[in-house]
């Protein structure tokens, strides 16, 4: 079980980190998943994180992090496209609950992300309430491309930090808790076949990022 409860965004994230660790290692512990913990958490829930991350049926956010019942609270939709409901949901985890930490939760192979290229690149409207999904996400797929990025490690990464810019500059609450050292942000892409997390970008904790992929006119890419 997860005997103590993470009261700081760095513990949060150590916990975290180190679930995925065990997910990918194949040695994951299921934490909190028994009876006994359903019947804890029946009346009240005391999250460590709140995790935005995209509805991709291969990133269940509780499986991948090692994690059980009322470990994190989970804000999912296609490509972590974010509109009012999303930032409602993220505040409440944050001022409500007290999550110490945020989440952003991007992957390789995202379908969103990859029809939000095809739909720039063709220059193509999708049907239905799919284009208000890439329509959110083209900021940051013109973005990468005016960076030069051509590969979908590059793209997942620059939409990842513009969501966690994005969350940031919308939702005042979450800014000020950041400021306050009460809670972190912390993008991280996930890697489908590896199992494992990288971190991209954080905000109000000092963790070590990947560097930028390289972009087509960066020296010595190949």
């Amino acid at each position: 079980m997860n005997d103590v409860i993470p009261a700081t965004p760095r513990e949060a994230f150590d916990l975290l980190t180190a679930g995925n660790a065990r997910f990918a290692a194949g040695t994951p512990r299921h934490p909190n998943q028994d009876a006994a913990r359903r019947v804890d958490t029946a009346s009240a829930q005391r999250p460590h994180a709140v995790l935005l991350g995209c509805s991709d049926s291969r990133l269940a956010a509780e499986i991948i992090f090692d994690q059980g019942l009322g470990d994190l609270f989970v804000v999912r939709t296609a490509g972590h496209a974010v509109g009012p409901e999303v930032l409602g949901s993220i505040e409440y985890g944050v001022s409500v609950l007290g999550c110490p930490l945020v989440v952003v939760l991007g992957h390789d192979a995202c379908g969103a992300v990859a029809a939000t290229r095809d739909a720039v690149r063709e220059g193509t409207a999708a049907r239905g309430f799919l284009r208000d999904v890439i329509e959110r996400v083209t900021p940051s797929v013109l973005a990468a491309q005016a960076a030069g990025v051509s590969e979908d490690e590059g793209f997942i990464a620059t939409h990842v930090r513009h969501t966690v810019d994005l969350v940031m500059d919308r939702s005042r609450e979450l800014a000020d808790q950041v400021a306050a050292g009460r809670t972190a942000v912390v993008g991280l892409t996930y890697r489908l076949a590896e199992g494992s997390v990288r971190t991209v970008t954080s905000r109000g904790l000092d963790v070590p990022s990947d560097p930028a992929p390289a972009t087509a006119s960066t020296p010595g890419n190949r």
